[in-house]
Formats: structure tokens, sequence, C-alpha cells
């Protein structure tokens, strides 16, 4: 009997991807950004789509059926109704909204026969984001049964939805609508603190540690109604994105002392204490979501997804404290992993396949983009001058980047294949010694060009996770935030307090004491494991540096090429590609870093 081969998209708003599920089994996938260049990008997945089809070996005639992550209609309903129920004022961002949807979005059918380069003759069907989303929590995850909770700014309607995965069948309870989000509420921080909407909320996490969360008082008291099952009203008179163009209004800036921050502007206190608030604000909602979840299904386990699941700090204090014994969150939480729920949704939903829970999981490590063996990465290399180490064994290669990881030496690993989401787990990373203290200032500054206040993740062998963190969990995809064992968290006020952590791992502890863990198996990720085992040879250390491998702005990089410009153009000591290895010395000088720099905007 022929395989049935499902391809999932993600569309139109951002982080625009696609996957395919071939007898129910996640075969590929992989989100625009990474073959595009444009970080988030929104556009058709059409390059992502093409690899997805390579991977699986097929064509777009092959397919049985395309599956888009979101009801369109319903969710022109949703703008045309709050325009009008915000009239005359929410006609502007009507009108601002129309061309889109005019020219794309309404004629989605269209747009996906074009992607798929017209060879496509099967069903194109519809399901709801959060059903999407529940889909990619519950059916990867390693649970017969669980409790589903899903969280980001808006779908068609929903915000939030919870509800329950029994087997092969999803069933969502109760939802909360829109105006009122845990995600709208967490990215009109991010914008007022000077970052960007839907992809600078990991820079508000990572800087709410440096504040104290004065203003959460003023937050449940004057802007949200937070009730005891987590559901929650929004005061609109704070806030502009139903009527006007902006996230906040005048109220908003009156309330938190002035207008928003710029983004060249310098980082303030009132920045930092308004991070440390929100934060505190969003963890509440996500324990008092859980528990009212736990209460109402009886179940031990949870699954997480939707854009708030990636906040990995509440999910630490979740699994601490929370009521669930244990917990599997989406690795590509937010929109892209919409595409990957939506083919599931569809084999076990609408096809009423069976699903067998997998042990520890099914999404492969995460690793389900593309790999390029070694003729792609020679021809890659072969125009550019480059002067490469050849290995023909594993072993002398994981050896000779231990030990220039052991000397100090920064090393950038690009091997097998791509993570899908947006967490590089080992195979597109920037890896590093997490002992020396001055290791988190250099890869901020000099490698990865970004803000200094921003913490980096450990990746540990796992097993040894409890030997350095307080983590009683295994954390495969980096999504799970715990306190550092021995750390010393900074005293002082503010940036100064960079300067005061104090523990066995200083570049991976952050100001407050604690790190985003991930730990490495050797079946997930066999030459990441076994790095990790060399290194710990040598030092006695089981823990290395391990943040994405690109410059602020630029998505993870995909190909060869794009791997060998971001060494040559950063102060990387190292790169390694596939069974390959190039000393920076060693290297022809490459010219174009300013331009290189200049192209990639700031995130």
């Amino acid at each position: 009997m022929p395989a049935v081969n499902i391809l999932g998209i993600s569309a139109f708003f951002h982080d625009s991807a696609a996957a395919i599920v071939c007898d129910g089994r996640i075969v590929a996938a992989a989100e625009e950004e990474r073959f595009s260049r444009r970080k988030h990008d929104d556009a058709f997945p059409s390059r992502a789509t093409a690899y997805c089809l390579d991977a699986t070996g097929i064509d777009a005639e092959a397919l049985d059926a395309v599956v888009f992550y979101e009801k369109p209609l319903v969710k022109f309903e949703r703008l045309l109704e709050t325009s009008l129920a915000f009239a005359p004022r929410g006609f502007r961002s009507f009108l601002a909204a129309m061309p889109r949807w005019l020219q794309t979005k309404l004629h989605l059918p269209r747009e996906i026969d074009r992607g798929l380069g017209g060879g496509y003759q099967g069903p194109i069907l519809f399901t709801t984001h959060h059903e999407s989303h529940a889909a990619s929590g519950f059916y990867p995850s390693p649970f017969d049964e669980a409790a589903i909770l899903t969280l980001d700014g808006v779908g068609e309607w929903s915000t939030a939805a919870w509800g329950s995965g029994r087997g092969n069948a999803i069933h969502l309870e109760a939802e909360l609508r829109f105006p009122h989000s845990p995600g709208l509420l967490y990215s009109a921080f991010t914008l007022f603190c000077g970052f960007q909407v839907n992809s600078g909320e990991y820079k508000l996490m990572g800087l709410a540690p440096y504040g104290e969360p004065r203003y959460a008082d003023t937050i449940l008291r004057e802007v949200v109604d937070l009730r005891d099952d987590g559901s929650f009203w929004l005061d609109q008179s704070f806030f502009d994105y139903c009527a006007g163009l902006r996230m906040t209004s005048r109220r908003f800036e009156r309330l938190f002392g002035g207008p928003a921050r710029r983004p060249d502007d310098p980082l303030t206190e009132r920045e930092m204490d308004l991070a440390a608030s929100i934060q505190r604000v969003i963890e509440e909602i996500v324990l008092r979501m859980a528990r009212y979840v736990h209460a109402r299904t009886g179940l031990e386990h949870l699954c997480l997804a939707g854009g708030v699941a990636l906040n990995c700090v509440a999910n630490g204090r979740l699994l601490r404290e929370g009521p669930f014994e244990r917990l599997w969150i989406q690795p590509a939480a937010g929109d892209a992993g919409g595409a990957i729920g939506a083919a599931l949704l569809h084999w076990h939903g609408h096809c009423g396949q069976p699903r067998v829970a997998a042990a520890g999981d099914s999404q492969h490590g995460s690793y389900l983009g593309p790999a390029f063996d070694a003729a792609a990465i020679a021809a890659a290399l072969e125009p550019l001058g480059a002067v490469a180490e050849d290995f023909l064994d594993e072993g002398p290669l994981v050896a000779a980047i231990a030990a220039e990881l052991a000397a100090g030496r920064i090393v950038g690993h690009f091997h097998g294949r791509a993570e899908f989401g947006p967490r590089a787990l080992g195979h597109r990373s920037i890896l590093a010694d997490p002992r020396r203290p001055e290791m988190q200032r250099r890869l901020n500054l000099a490698i990865k060009f970004r803000e200094s206040f921003r913490p980096f993740a450990p990746a540990v062998l796992a097993g040894r996770e409890h030997d350095y963190f307080e983590c009683d969990a295994e954390s495969p995809y980096m999504l799970i935030v715990a306190p550092v064992r021995g750390a010393v968290p900074a005293t002082g006020r503010g940036l100064d307090r960079l300067a005061g952590v104090r523990g066995e791992l200083p570049a991976v502890t952050h100001v407050d004491g604690s790190a985003r863990v991930q730990t490495v198996d050797p079946l997930r990720s066999p030459r990441f494991h076994a790095i990790l085992e060399a290194f710990d040879r040598i030092t006695g250390c089981p823990v290395l540096v391990n943040t994405s491998f690109n410059i602020r702005g630029e998505p993870i990089v995909h190909d060869p090429a794009d791997a060998y410009r971001c060494f040559m153009y950063t102060d990387m000591d190292t790169l390694v590609l596939g069974t390959t290895l190039l000393r920076k010395e060693a290297q022809p000088p490459l010219a174009g870093a300013a331009a290189y720099r200049r192209s990639f905007q700031p995130d």
C-alpha cells in the first residue's frame, strides 16, 4: 500500500514553515527564513516546501493532502468585527491590513497551488490555529494521554486554549479569546522596552533578572484582571492593537513613566523593572492556568505549545512548582510548529489513524532540516579558497574539537540535519568553554554582535545535569530554565550585575544564578554527545556553551557557505563543517565583513 504523505504549512504572519508527515511519521520540517535569509520570514514557504518534498523523495503530485495551520476566513472575520467594534478609529488599522488580505490571504488555495508549482491536485484543508498548536504539542510527545495547554498572541479568535489528548484524539475544552491575550500582553511590554514584537520577547525574558518586579502589582491592579483559573481581562484603554497601529496607548505611557524606549536608546532601570514585572505576571498566568487544567483533567502530564511556551523561565517554574509530574514542550512552539501540528492533526484526527507514543518523543531531536554531505561542503569551500583539514573518522575529529574548546577557542559546529525551531541544539551551534568568565562577554560582543546583557545556554551530558543544575527532568530542546548549583546571584543594580556572576560555570550562569539547560543524549545527537564526553575527559566538565550559529538579526546559518561567512566575519576561531575542520589563522582574507553585518537588521 503506498505511503500517505501530508504537507503541513504555516505562513503569512511570521515564521512561515513547511512539514511533511509520511504515514504518521515526521519526515522533514523547515522554516522559510533559513532559505530566504530573512529572519521570521512570513512569505509562502516555497523553498522550505521544496526541501521537504525532496527529503521525502516525492513531488507535489504525490501528496495526499495539504493542510494549512489556521482558518483565514475566520481570522478575517475577527479583523472585520474588531474594526467595526472600534469604529471609526478601527478603520485605520483595517485599511492598513487590507492590501495583504486582498492580494494573498483571502486566496490561499491559489497561493498554495502557486507555491507548489501547479502540480498538486489533491485537497487543501484548514484547521484552527490552536488545534494546530495542540496537535504539535501532543502528538509528538512521549505520553499516551496528557493535558494540553496552548498560549500565544492570537489565532482566529483564540489566544489560549486547554484540553486533553488520549491516544489519537485531541479535545480542546475551553479558550481565552481576543483581545485578552497572554502573548499580546507580553509583546506590548516587549515593544515598550524597545525590542521588536514577535522577535524580541526572548530579550525581555533575558533582561528581567536585571530588574525588580516593582510594577507587577500595578499591572495586576490596573491593566490585567487575573482570575484564579488563569483567565484574565485586559483593560483595552492601555492598548491600541485593536483599533490603531500601535501596541500601547498614551495611558500606558502615563502609567509606566513616559514614552516607550527607542531601540537604540540605552537601557534604564525602568525597562529592567518592567521586564521583571511582566515576566512575573506571565509566570503567574501560566501557573494558574496549569493548576486549573490539572484540576479539571486529573492528568499527570502536560503538553505545551504556542509562542508563550517558548518562555523557558515560566516553563522552569511550572516544572518546579506546578502540579504536573512531566512536561513536554513543542521545540518549535511558535507558528512554525503549526505546520507539524496541522499535518499530524489530519493524519490522526481526520483520517483516524492510530497513534503509539514514542519513548522520548517522535520529534527526532527536532533535527528535521537539511543536511549537506561532504561533496556539497567541498563544493562550497573550493571557490572561497578555504583551507580545511579532512577527518576520515569521527573519533579523531571529536578529539580535535574538544581540544580546541578546552584551549579556550570558540568553535562553529555545522553537522547533520538542521534543527527545526528557534533553538540551535548542537548541529548549527557556536560552542565554547563555560568555565571561562570572559566568554559570555566575548561571545556577545565579538561573535554575536548583540546586547551584552543576554545570557548563553549550557549543553550538558544527559544524566549529569543534576551535578550542575537543579533540574529533575531531561531538557533536550533547551526549553527549561533551572538554578545553577553553587552559583551566587550577582548583587547590585542594572547591567553592573554582569561583573558579579560567580560560580563554576560563569559563561552560562545568568545574573540571577539560573541557566537555560539542554540535556544531550547519544540517541538524538551522537556527535554532540561525543564532543561533550571528550571535553569532559580533558577538563572534567561535561558542559559547553551552546548558542545559535548566526549573528544578531540573521537567521541561523543554512548552508556551508553561510557558515563559512559567519566564521570569517566574526571572531570565531574554528569551524567544523561535517567532517572537515578549519582554523581561522589558516584561511585567506575574505572581504565584506562590514557589509555582512549591516545586511542583518537588529532583531
